[in-house]
């Protein structure tokens, strides 16, 4: 079977990192969250049946295999590959991964575009924020890939493939088809880049990951009236634990007080007061 290729990816690499690089935590016995360099990716299951949340930065491939092996043992392969979107820290080692693994991929119907070599996303955009990260972001990677052989749109009642109890819920802003996934018997949160825990914008608050809640990553959110309803409607879920695409999962009363925080002062710490989507 033809393989999707996509060089572009091979051939990026950012020398950002966090000091919490290649280090996992367990969020509960089941939801294990595994930092690569500056992004989240999330395991999700038992070594039964397990799936993987978004695949990291480009040039990760390896160390996320070795990751999964240690957490699930030597021939562990996860039954699924969920992507709350498309971003290249959030697929940038998808295509190496598809190489090894022939599993399936779930995206949301808006995002498939940028799964399947149709669109590209705008190029980051470096006045949103006088941060050093968006500064860089024009130099991020912007153009979709291509694994139409192996991605699927998700469910449309709402259920997630191989991740019984849990529930994608669209939350746009960040990108058209950004979703994120809430699990309600225990109000378990997989917010994606619909919400984060560190100053995106900030190499310094990057780098030693400052815990500070925060909206989307201003470079690359083009929908800001989106943004912040799709904050409204996680923060109405009421989650007790989150895990985040940037930053350190968040959990109890702190979560409930930072949601209701960013909700309530939205405009003044998540949108930019000015940027190419900014009204």
């Amino acid at each position: 079977m033809e393989q999707p290729q996509d060089s572009k990816f091979e051939e990026s690499f950012l020398p950002m990192t966090s000091i919490g690089s290649g280090m996992g935590v367990s969020v509960l016995p089941d939801v294990y969250c595994y930092t690569d360099q500056i992004v989240n990716l999330v395991v999700v299951g038992t070594p039964y049946e397990f799936v993987l949340i978004d695949t990291g930065m480009p040039k990760s491939a390896e160390q996320i295999k070795d990751m999964i092996k240690e957490r699930f043992g030597e021939n562990a392969v996860p039954k699924a590959i969920i992507l709350t979107h498309g971003h290249f820290d959030h697929v940038g080692s998808i295509v190496s991964i598809l190489e090894d693994w022939e599993i399936p991929v779930y995206a949301h119907d808006d995002e498939l575009p940028y799964l399947t070599g149709k669109k590209d996303y705008p190029p980051g955009d470096p006045n949103v924020d006088h941060g050093l990260v968006a500064k860089m972001s024009p130099m991020f990677p912007n153009h979709g890939i291509d694994i139409s052989k192996h991605v699927h749109p998700l469910p449309s009642d709402g259920t997630v493939p191989h991740m019984n109890g849990w529930k994608w819920i669209h939350t746009p802003g960040h990108t058209p088809g950004h979703i994120s996934l809430f699990r309600e018997q225990d109000r378990t949160l997989i917010a994606g880049d619909a919400f984060v825990t560190v100053k995106q914008e900030s190499l310094y608050k990057v780098i030693t990951q400052t815990k500070e809640i925060s909206g989307p990553p201003r470079y690359y959110t083009t929908d800001w009236d989106a943004a912040y309803e799709s904050v409204k409607k996680l923060e109405a879920l009421k989650p007790k634990v989150a895990v985040t695409g940037h930053g350190i999962p968040i959990s109890g009363e702190e979560l409930s007080k930072d949601l209701q925080y960013l909700v309530v002062h939205f405009d003044e710490i998540a949108k930019p007061e000015s940027g190419r989507f900014v009204n």
